[in-house]
């Protein structure tokens, strides 16, 4: 069983990616492979909306200029997804907002390939505005039908410079119930 996040940040080893590192230590210490793909540095941009996903049926976007397509590949291969996004006007980051709008339509034009699989948003918030971008990260995952486990609390760790997110305990513990969740429902449904 494999596990792979996309962190939306445009910081590398940031907040976001601190905060999936926890999760992730619950899912390694069930037995889980994980992998984090950082989006930062990475070309990635919106739809054109040309629908040739419709068209083509191979589970990959027509634009082939950036990295979507590797994207895709990964959430392919997976059997879990997280995606990971710090809080950008009360929303998830472009990097985030592309992958989602991208993957969603060629996932729809595939018959919906991410079905079923187990979903979870990941929220690094400075201080407001967090629930709708965890909002935004959990219609994807309810448009594509995949299964979302929750936590204690919405999956949002507070925090504006790098590693601040280590220090909101409420947060780490909603992290960590969030990765012993998301182990157990994976594990329900491979049996």
């Amino acid at each position: 069983m494999k596990v792979v996040a996309f962190s939306g940040s445009a910081r590398k080893d940031g907040n976001t990616a601190l905060l999936i590192g926890h999760v992730f230590r619950e899912l390694e210490e069930a037995g889980i492979e994980t992998e984090l793909y950082q989006l930062a540095g990475k070309k990635i941009r919106g739809c054109i909306a040309c629908y040739q996903c419709f068209a083509n049926k191979d589970k990959h976007c027509a634009v082939q200029n950036d990295v979507l397509n590797e994207c895709l590949d990964k959430m392919l291969e997976a059997d879990g997804i997280i995606l990971g996004s710090p809080t950008y006007f009360a929303d998830v980051s472009p990097e985030i907002k592309a992958l989602i709008d991208r993957a969603g339509l060629v996932s729809i034009a595939n018959e919906y390939m991410l079905a079923r699989k187990v979903g979870a948003a990941v929220v690094a918030v400075r201080r407001a505005g967090s629930t709708h971008a965890f909002d935004s990260m959990n219609h994807f995952f309810f448009i594509e039908q995949m299964i979302v486990p929750g936590s204690v609390y919405w999956n949002v760790g507070i925090g504006r410079d790098v590693g601040e997110v280590d220090e909101d305990t409420e947060g780490l513990r909603t992290m960590k119930i969030l990765g012993q969740n998301m182990a157990w429902l994976l594990r329900k449904l491979e049996s």
